[in-house]
């Protein structure tokens, strides 16, 4: 029986188009994805592989036949650039201090001082900080925490959002692909749809009626279920999809009325990606705020949450008790990270090119009728592509061969929901390179005229 595979979370693994794009890469190449392939358990979004990779630098990823990718996925770990020298240089320097890891009961001077910088850079209000190998257990964190302070227990987070693979990660992400054949998950997670002004399913262009329609859903749940410990989403989705102002100001405005936490999870799009250091600056202060990928500074696993000062009360409790919750090895690198963002401007230089890019897919989208719909903030980006701007009909099959004619270009991408093009680069950009990017799109749209 043949399996459909959700194209949700990207492009996946059984496309004819990925088959015959691994095919026609060299017989060296190929040998190495037919060892992956032989030794690692197979998943529709990661195994069998696209490509082998040689090198990660800068901006760039580079396969085994030195051809060079702009990359504008790096699964979110590369805010200051693969590879960066000063995170490898304090990385270095904590091996050479032999404290590379710290058991439990005791810290570290790179652990404290990562916190009190976390502290510093977060929006005002946030002061206490839990770490973690990774961004599904921070989230995990997170619901535990807000589950234990309120006392109860429901969740309501949004379709088609991902959160991680834990059990109660999955159960409050909005994807089929992670919690099909699982058997029962976490009880009472809630999800409603995220606030989309392209594509709301009424056909409404009013925003504030559209705000109306969405806030509704979640009111009807919160007026039925007195018990509902959290709200958690992203605040710009990873499509990206970017909700108004008012919009979170008003779900912030519940969570005080009914005395419920709100979570938000900028694991992809902290440190710097939305051209400020932390997306909710564009909204409202969460009660909890979950970072991940780039804390790591791309060059190791780790994660964390920060929250409030009022929500220190679980000393009778552990929701956070894992082997590497103080690692000074994963503490240097993060804080390395987050210096370099802050010495070399990276925020601003996010929200400048960012804008300039949407202005240049501004005017592709005033040439290419594929093109429906270009949103996102700084350097997160998603271009809609549709076979009819009136029906929006999603290009699938032209998102895909569109995907693939780039690479062949040397710009590489992930493709969300079958048709979106997202661009998240690293934060490291120029604007030769956004050119680049321009440049390469346009010629592989020309196909499509």
């Amino acid at each position: 029986m043949k399996t459909t595979v959700s194209k949700e979370q990207g492009d996946n693994n059984a496309t004819e188009k990925r088959k015959d794009y691994v095919e026609n890469l060299d017989d060296k190449t190929r040998h190495w994805i037919d060892e992956d392939a032989k030794y690692f358990l197979h998943q529709a979004l990661s195994t069998p592989v696209m490509n082998v990779l040689s090198k990660t630098n800068g901006a760039y990823i580079t396969d085994l036949n030195g051809k060079r990718y702009l990359d504008l996925h790096g699964n979110g770990v590369h805010n200051a650039g693969f590879s960066n020298p000063k995170v490898i240089e304090a990385v270095k320097a904590q091996l050479d201090e032999s404290l590379a890891f710290t058991p439990r009961r005791y810290t570290n001077l790179p652990a404290i001082k990562l916190a009190k910088k976390l502290t510093e850079i977060t929006p005002d209000g946030l002061d206490r900080v839990l770490f973690c190998p990774g961004g599904s257990q921070a989230i995990e964190m997170a619901v535990m925490l807000a589950k234990q302070v309120t006392g109860k227990w429901k969740t309501i987070s949004y379709w088609d959002s991902y959160h991680g693979t834990g059990f109660q990660a999955s159960s409050i992400g909005g994807e089929e692909h992670f919690t099909v054949g699982q058997g029962p998950m976490v009880p009472g997670a809630f999800h409603v749809e995220f606030p989309n002004y392209y594509r709301n399913p009424w056909g409404f262009t009013d925003q504030e009626t559209i705000d109306q329609e969405y806030l509704r859903q979640i009111k009807n749940i919160i007026h039925r279920n007195p018990d509902i410990a959290a709200i958690i989403a992203e605040p710009i989705s990873a499509t990206p999809v970017v909700p108004s102002y008012a919009y979170w100001q008003q779900i912030q405005d519940l969570c005080e009325q009914y005395n419920i936490l709100l979570i938000f999870d900028e694991i992809i799009e902290g440190f710097g990606r939305t051209g400020k250091m932390f997306a909710s600056e564009h909204f409202v202060t969460p009660d909890v705020l979950v970072m991940g990928k780039s804390l790591g500074g791309g060059l190791v696993p780790f994660a964390g949450i920060v929250t409030k000062e009022k929500y220190n009360t679980l000393q009778h409790r552990s929701i956070g008790h894992f082997t590497h919750e103080k690692n000074p090895l994963c503490s240097a690198a993060g804080l390395a990270e987050i210096n370099y963002i802050e010495e070399h401007n990276l925020v601003e230089n996010a929200a400048e090119l960012g804008d300039y890019l949407m202005e240049q897919l501004a005017e592709l989208k005033e040439i290419y009728p594929l093109i429906g719909n270009i949103a996102g903030k700084g350097f997160h980006i998603g271009i809609d592509l549709v076979k009819d701007r009136k029906t929006k009909v999603r290009a699938v099959e032209e998102a895909e061969q569109l995907m693939y004619d780039c690479f062949e270009q040397g710009v590489a991408f992930k493709i969300i929901e079958g048709n979106i093009i997202t661009l998240r680069p690293s934060l490291i950009l120029t604007k030769d390179d956004c050119d680049f990017i321009i440049s390469t799109l346009k010629n592989a749209l020309k196909k499509f005229t």
